[in-house]
């Protein structure tokens, strides 16, 4: 299970293939720069300032050795040190401040592309939601985004203020004297030539490091939610998890060892050059000294300005890395982004409002995918008003057409119709809005129960939540908690039984009064007793609403105004109890099993 860290390899690195840096990609990743302009020039201002400012220390310094100490004056020496000073003080200052820009700029960067794609997340359907892993959608949203605090940070700040030092430093070396700078110079292209291999390796290291993030976190949202947590515990699997967790860590902090030393002989290189350059022009500028071109005061300034030269170079060498790797973390957030929602508001959709709870559907077929058809060519009609019940055995495609009703999903062919118009040429917002679902296993936040009811309506005042829980036959329950209406319900609702989550969650469908219930086998799971509130919860509920219940339990359903039969995706019986009996076909079938021991 355990393997050294600095052994472990991943065979797959050479096939991941670094990206086109294309004029598209990069105004899309400018795109969020530029709501910040003004300040980003600013922050250009502030560079440039300190950069020239940064040149004043050396030049004193030659002045001081040249001029002030040979005159024994005084005066000058006291004035050149006031200066140098004041520079110094003005130089801390002017970096306080383009810091904090700067972080500020990234900062508001990361919160716009989180709150992004939030929203973009939010609107995916069902689809993405069944394939894609919530440890993999966590990271995007959270360490993939934070990764890139540091391209403002570092790489965009560090290649503006490098540019600006070289450029005004090798003026004043060339202007102090050409000879001695060319020498300074001869280095600089060794500084450049390993930064090409050096990016591309910090690449997929860095590409498959987050990729090992994502897995992390998905082994932590299983194992350590409510259900993956009981689950463990009941087949005694900690040890076996414990295993799984420290692979895929191990795997983490061996990429992370090797991102961060990836290049460290291109740096010791960096390093020694940086060290050999003032001995060159040491040894250089004493012959110059020796032969009267220069003096010892500019020597000293010219070795205090290689440093500002040298220090430059190396960072621009880095920033091909450093951006790189950024690419890395902005294609993994890309490619989020570009994942297609498949169901949003067409343009000029319209609101839908003060609905009767007529429902239709005229020939609708769906399918996951284009491989395995789970609804064809379905077509019925509700009044509003009615209860329609849905039977049949598991995976025929019940659930399914409910979930039509709200646009989970979308159909392939037909159209279904509420008061005689097409669902998708309304608001997303306000269709979901006159329709209730009650799911099989509610969920409940980890939330005092007033807030989970306020879920239903965000305004319902303390007098409309207990009518609501009264109806649900829950308040009383509820009353008979320390903190009544203020208690913490715990991860999923696990502090209250299936049928006091069951009932506060109808409860919460109450609230919302929607003029469509969809019911999905809200009694399966639970024991006669559970189910007998919440068939007398369901009664206020479904009291002159369209309502559509899906049931294993016929029970449930017997009073239903219509039944529909649905078998391999479609309907193959429909009536009423009493006509389906008669007719001693698939519902008589299922009846004689439940209630006769068939």
């Amino acid at each position: 299970m355990k393997q050294g860290i600095g052994r472990l390899r991943f065979a797959n690195e050479e096939d991941i293939k670094m990206p086109q840096v294309t004029r598209k990609m990069l105004a899309r990743i400018m795109s969020y720069f530029m709501p910040y302009w003004k300040k980003m020039l600013l922050v250009i201002g502030i560079i440039m300032v300190i950069s020239l400012l940064g040149l004043v220390p050396p030049i004193l310094i030659k002045n001081i050795i040249d001029n002030a100490l040979p005159q024994k004056d005084l005066a000058l020496l006291s004035l050149l040190i006031l200066i140098s000073i004041g520079t110094t003080v003005i130089l801390g200052l002017l970096q306080v401040a383009q810091s904090y820009l700067s972080i500020w700029i990234s900062k508001h960067i990361i919160l716009n592309m989180k709150n992004h794609m939030y929203f973009h997340l939010q609107h995916m359907s069902l689809n993405f939601y069944t394939a894609a892993k919530p440890g993999e959608i966590i990271t995007r949203i959270s360490s993939d985004i934070d990764g890139i605090q540091e391209i403002f940070n570092s790489t965009v700040v560090n290649a503006l203020t490098s540019i600006v030092v070289l450029i005004s430093t090798a003026a004043v070396l060339i202007t102090m004297n050409w000879k001695l700078a060319i020498v300074g110079m001869i280095i600089l292209p060794t500084f450049i030539i390993p930064t090409r291999k050096v990016g591309k390796l910090k690449w997929q290291i860095a590409t498959k490091s987050q990729e090992k993030i994502s897995d992390l976190n998905q082994i932590i949202q299983e194992t350590f939610s409510i259900s993956g947590a009981l689950l463990t515990k009941i087949f005694t699997k900690e040890t076996d998890e414990l295993a799984r967790f420290e692979t895929t860590n191990n795997e983490v902090i061996s990429l992370q060892i090797r991102e961060s030393v990836v290049g460290r002989w291109f740096r010791m290189t960096i390093t020694t050059f940086i060290a050999i350059g003032p001995m060159l022009i040491y040894f250089y500028g004493g012959y110059l000294f020796i032969k009267g071109e220069i003096s010892i005061g500019s020597i000293i300034a010219f070795v205090a300005l290689l440093g500002r030269l040298y220090l430059p170079i190396s960072q621009l060498s880095n920033i091909h890395i450093d951006v790189t790797r950024s690419l890395a973390l902005f294609q993994r957030i890309f490619e989020y982004f570009d994942q297609k929602q498949e169901i949003a508001n067409k343009p000029g959709a319209v609101n839908l409002e003060d609905i009767k709870g007529k429902v239709e559907f005229e020939n609708v077929s769906f399918s996951y995918n284009s491989k395995v058809k789970v609804l064809e060519d379905i077509s019925f009609t509700i009044n509003p008003g009615t209860m329609v019940a849905l039977v049949g055995s598991s995976g025929v495609g019940k659930t399914t057409i409910t979930n039509l009703i709200p646009r989970l999903y979308e159909v392939d062919k037909g159209s279904i119709k509420i008061d005689n118009r097409d669902i998708r040429e309304v608001t997303l917002e306000s269709l979901r809005a006159q329709i209730g679902v009650v799911m099989q296993e509610p969920y409940l936040f980890n939330d005092t129960i007033e807030e989970n009811l306020r879920y239903g309506k965000k305004d319902a005042t303390e007098k409309e939540m207990i009518e609501a829980c009264k109806a649900a036959y829950i308040h009383d329950f509820i009353m008979t908690l320390p903190d009544s209406y203020q208690t913490i319900v715990g991860n999923r609702g696990i502090k209250l039984s299936g049928g006091e989550k069951q009932r506060v969650s109808i409860a919460r469908v109450i609230l919302k009064d929607p003029r469509i219930i969809i019911l999905d086998e809200a009694t399966s799971s639970l024991d006669s007793v559970s189910e007998m509130y919440i068939q007398k919860a369901m009664v206020p509920l479904l009291r002159d609403r369209t309502s559509f219940v899906i049931a294993h339990r016929l029970s449930t359903v017997l009073t239903a105004n219509k039944i529909f039969v649905i078998e391999n995706g479609t309907v193959a019986e429909c009536g009423n109890h009493e006509e389906l009996i008669e007719k001693e076909g698939l519902y008589r079938q299922i009846y004689d099993t439940q209630f006769k021991g068939g």
